[in-house]
């Protein structure tokens, strides 16, 4: 298993670093700070969890600082605040349709969901991986030849086609992308995604694609078709042969934990990304 508060501080910048320093009790110099925290990563955890680091963050940031943070660090300071919010509620507004929340009081199962540290990183990893998309266009072969089609890694049938177009021992990738994409319309903009489904007969080809009875879809609404081929893409990435062994547990934990995950970036979003200005994220057009 990765050492993952340890490849959390590999991936931190000397300005992220610097940002750190400024907490009370952390070293002040940045080479300091970066050797106590390869010697002792799970110290990286509290400075996340510091209600200080927040506030330097989101509610008084510096321009000058805020411009260079990195958006993994961003977004984990925004998972570790959810957590400690979670904390404390007595129940979390449920997503239930377009525009519409209701309080539910099952609250420690996304507590328990989000202590595991591993889980905590993957999600920070998640946010910080849709700040930029990728687009382009692509070269597919068709009954009459060759002809260029335009993708969007947000699209998740053209990323689901795309997947089986690749050769079988590069597939883990993708579908663990896919998986990620099918998180990111369900968990932080499920409101948009209800709003704006793909036609019917996409969503048969999406769901074969996945690996499901289309049958299984009828009369199922378009975010539970997706949280459907979140988790079983999740489940196709962690048991692709050619997955390194340190992510499978984790990718497998996904896949069994996709609905918590989902509630917990439902609550999230609503609460920081569309609740407040972060400049982190815009709604997908």
């Amino acid at each position: 298993m990765l050492n993952y508060p340890l490849l959390f501080v590999e991936r931190l910048t000397e300005h992220d670093l610097a940002v750190l320093t400024t907490l009370d009790g952390s070293p002040s110099d940045v080479d300091e700070l970066r050797g106590l925290l390869h010697r002792e990563p799970e110290r990286i955890d509290d400075m996340l969890a510091d209600p200080r680091l927040f506030e330097l963050v989101f509610e008084t940031p510096d321009d000058g600082m805020i411009a260079g943070l990195t958006p993994l660090l961003a977004f984990a300071v925004l998972v570790h605040r959810t957590m400690q919010d979670l904390g404390s509620a007595s129940y979390v507004p449920e997503w239930v349709g377009a525009g519409e929340r209701l309080p539910v009081f099952d609250v420690d199962t996304l507590r328990d969901f989000i202590e595991d540290v591993t889980r905590r990183y993957l999600l920070s990893e998640f946010l910080s991986s849709f700040t930029r998309v990728a687009s382009g266009s692509v070269w597919v072969r068709t009954d009459r030849g060759y002809r260029r089609r335009r993708y969007s890694e947000l699209d998740p049938l053209g990323l689901a086609e795309m997947v089986e177009s690749l050769p079988a021992g590069k597939r883990a990738a993708g579908y663990r992308r896919l998986g990620e994409v099918a998180l990111f319309h369900t968990g932080v903009f499920p409101d948009h995604t209800v709003r704006h489904p793909i036609s019917a007969t996409r969503q048969v080809r999406l769901a074969r694609l996945a690996g499901m009875d289309p049958d299984e879809i009828v009369g199922v609404d378009y975010l539970q078709v997706l949280e459907q081929v979140g988790r079983l893409s999740y489940d196709r990435a962690a048991n692709e042969p050619s997955l390194p062994w340190q992510i499978h547990q984790p990718l497998q934990d996904m896949a069994a934990n996709f609905i918590p995950a989902r509630r917990f970036l439902n609550y999230l979003a609503d609460r920081y990304l569309h609740g407040m200005d972060t400049g982190l994220m815009n709604p997908v057009s």
